[in-house]
């Protein structure tokens, strides 16, 4: 049997739930859908919120023969048997094509198309979970419009929920009695996609005891399937790398609440090899110098965390997690080594200081003789005035202090001795 989703997807605009900023009234995407000329476009947006649907409703309003491809099991045969369509009584006016996961098309296979969608005998309407201008051949992308979609909020995805125990009830013969709370737990459970709220909604009529023609769905119930089915997470797709993201600057900035809820997807998602890493480069790169024993510190507690596993390594890095939130900011270690780095990538090197070159003896051909390295901790205070940088960049500066007790104390102390 066909899932509900499918069974009660909608057929006209209107009955879309959610995307507002592109389907409400007077918004570009209805304004194309409704004017009737459709242009090539490109859907962008997670699973489950409405991509497949908008494309179908759209090819229902088209005189266009319609065909449907999925990246991820078409070939380019399946792409020539369309071409071979063209200018035949098959499509006389030519081809809608709606190509699912475009992403998964080679950079020949999306050429392929090029060629039609330029003379307008195909008119592409494609769609992906990744964000398309890292996955979809640029030649494409300028001839088509990128439209993205936002995951559902609850409050959207309610109706549908709403409508899907309605149909549920109908084709049944029973009478569906929901506890106070259930569908807001679903909707609530779902992260976004309708798609999975209307699973969670057929699997707990499914799961509910059904008597005297009455079907009685309790919030435990529709708890216990719709737990975990918030999260949305693939480690190589775009909600990883923004979470991480997101994860990384909320220490930055200092807010822990912020900081722990991200940790927290991404240990509810078993990514314990992300939430350390980062949380050692936060530590390195944000606090530094200002709070130079924090690296050890927080060392120890990623080791903990990845020698306990999960559940029980969330404590380690919980509290790393607030500590490095809490303590003081300092990039300027991060900020040196980059300045550095650019210096040497320009080519700005020179020869090493002969004072400073690994030199045990001179040969006959050397015509400076002696090393004339000042060894200074033979000197008081362990300094000596020397040069130590090549000749081209022997004035340049890499690291700027930050307004931190530890790096200004540190100013401080070498004002002193060199000055």
């Amino acid at each position: 049997m066909q899932p509900l989703a499918d069974r009660i997807r909608p057929t006209d605009i209107a009955q879309v739930c959610g995307q507002k900023h592109i389907l409400g009234e007077g918004m570009p995407l209805r304004n194309i859908i409704e004017g009737g000329m459709i242009p090539n476009m490109i859907f962008y947006g997670p699973s489950g919120i409405g991509k497949t649907t908008v494309a179908g409703i759209i090819a229902a309003k088209t005189n266009k023969r319609l065909h449907k491809l999925n990246g991820t099991m078409a070939s380019t045969k399946d792409i020539k048997e369309i071409v071979d369509e063209l200018d035949t009584m098959m499509a006389p006016n030519g081809v809608l094509l709606y190509l699912d996961e475009i992403q998964y098309f080679n950079k020949r296979q999306q050429q392929s198309l090029l060629q039609y969608m330029e003379n307008g005998k195909i008119t592409l309407i494609a769609s992906t979970t990744e964000n398309p201008y890292f996955y979809v051949y640029s030649a494409i992308l300028s001839r088509a419009t990128v439209f993205e979609f936002k995951p559902i909020s609850a409050e959207d995805i309610m109706p549908v929920i709403a409508r899907g125990f309605k149909l549920l009830s109908e084709e049944n013969g029973v009478e569906i009695a929901c506890e106070p709370g259930v569908a807001e737990k679903i909707a609530a459970g779902c992260g976004g996609d309708a798609r999975k709220a209307l699973n969670a909604a057929e699997n707990c009529f499914l799961a509910s005891k059904k008597e005297n023609g009455v079907c009685t769905v309790t919030l435990e119930t529709a708890g216990a399937l719709a737990q975990k089915s918030a999260m949305r997470y693939d480690k190589d797709g775009d909600e990883h790398y923004d979470i991480v993201s997101a994860y990384q600057k909320s220490m930055r900035g200092s807010d822990v609440n912020a900081a722990l809820h991200y940790l927290a997807r991404l240990l509810e998602a078993g990514d314990l090899p992300s939430a350390c890493r980062r949380l050692m480069v936060c530590a390195c790169e944000d606090v530094g110098l200002a709070y130079p024993h924090i690296i050890p510190i927080v060392k120890a507690a990623v080791d903990a965390a990845l020698q306990v596993g999960l559940p029980e390594a969330r404590i380690p890095l919980a509290d790393a997690v607030i500590l490095v939130c809490t303590s003081p900011k300092s990039n300027s270690g991060a900020a040196a080594i980059d300045a550095a780095l650019a210096d040497v990538r320009a080519g700005n090197i020179g020869p090493i200081p002969r004072q400073l070159q690994n030199k045990h003896y001179d040969g006959e051909g050397d015509v400076e003789k002696g090393q004339n390295y000042l060894y200074p901790h033979a000197f008081p205070n362990h300094w000596v005035q020397q040069q130590y940088l090549p000749d081209v960049i022997k004035e340049a500066v890499y690291y700027q202090p930050c307004e931190n007790k530890m790096e200004q104390a540190a100013v401080e102390y070498w004002k002193k001795i060199k000055h």
